[in-house]
């Protein structure tokens, strides 16, 4: 039977990785962000919630003024790689106006993914829904406290993108249709997403978007592979924790840990220095490399990568 263009996209990327991999090409995405996930399908609903531990990520839908209706919640694979370029930008440009035009177009282009094709299933049609969802959302990070029998939380109530302008034309897609469009993160998210940032290769997601689970799996597995490089121990999690943390919406745990053993199964087919071991009821991560190590410029980041211990 003949491989499909995604089977066959995944296997040159998984053979380019192991053949150089040296030439990996950086992105970036928030330790948050990385901690806790975005939906994988719309929620249909106006608040989303994630827990870690003690940590616990929320989002709210953005309201769209000129229609009296909410944007929705961003979910899925596109507003997940829309956050690794806006992380990504942010810290090259150390700036919080980000310019939509040909940084992102080339950004996606490089996933495979064309902005500029319309029609109504076209990637230009869902990339502009989630990039107004995403970029009218509020995310909160919270995080509950417990010392000495005295009980507190921390929080950080944010907006993604308070002011932007965005131009797009899917009736005629052969105009440069994100010419001019741009955002300015809010201070706090910026703040946020720039501090300990995780690094990934590109060229795995590429190889992995077509899934949100493999996608959050993968940078939750580089992000963990750091921490057993810099203590030398394996860490172990279990399913139903991990499922909470990034899960799928089937709260079925032995379903949800097929899925993510088959993930985990293209993940290191593009990032074949992970480490794994299963155990009984959970996973866990061999001390072993990250999945890409990179020098980073001082001027473009205000905390090293030693902010992710």
């Amino acid at each position: 039977m003949p491989l499909t263009p995604q089977q066959e996209n995944f296997l040159d990327a998984a053979v380019a990785i192991r053949l150089d991999p040296d030439k990996a090409e950086a992105a970036f995405i928030a330790r948050q962000l990385v901690q806790a996930t975005l939906p994988h399908r719309n929620p249909k609903t106006d608040t989303w919630r994630r827990t870690n531990g003690n940590f616990v990520l929320g989002m709210q839908a953005g309201y769209d003024a000129l229609t009296d209706k909410k944007y929705g919640l961003p979910y899925g694979t596109i507003p997940r790689l829309l956050l690794f370029w806006i992380t990504t930008e942010a810290l090259r440009t150390a700036n919080r106006r980000l310019e939509l035009g040909n940084s992102l177009a080339s950004f996606m282009r490089q996933l495979d993914l064309d902005p500029s094709r319309g029609g109504k299933r076209s990637d230009a049609k869902r990339i502009r829904e989630q990039m107004e969802r995403l970029f009218n959302a509020k995310i909160s990070f919270q995080q509950s406290h417990n010392q000495k029998g005295k009980k507190g939380y921390a929080w950080m109530n944010m907006d993604v993108a308070p002011k932007g302008m965005l131009w797009w034309d899917e009736k005629q897609p052969h105009q440069s249709t994100l010419w001019k469009s741009w955002i300015q993160l809010g201070e706090e998210f910026f703040a946020a997403i720039t501090s300990s940032p995780v690094p990934v290769d590109m060229r795995a997601l590429k190889a992995l978007k077509s899934s949100p689970l493999a996608l959050d799996l993968y940078s939750w597995a580089t992000y963990t592979a750091y921490r057993t490089q810099q203590n030398g121990q394996a860490r172990s999690i279990s399913w139903k924790i991990l499922h909470n943390q990034l899960g799928t919406e089937n709260h079925d745990i032995k379903d949800f840990s097929k899925k993510a053993k088959a993930a985990f199964k293209k993940i290191q087919q593009v990032y074949p220095d992970l480490g794994l071991q299963y155990i009984r009821g959970g996973v866990s991560v061999l001390p072993c490399n990250p999945a890409i190590t990179i020098k980073l410029k001082p001027q473009q980041l205000t905390h090293h990568l030693d902010t992710l211990k």
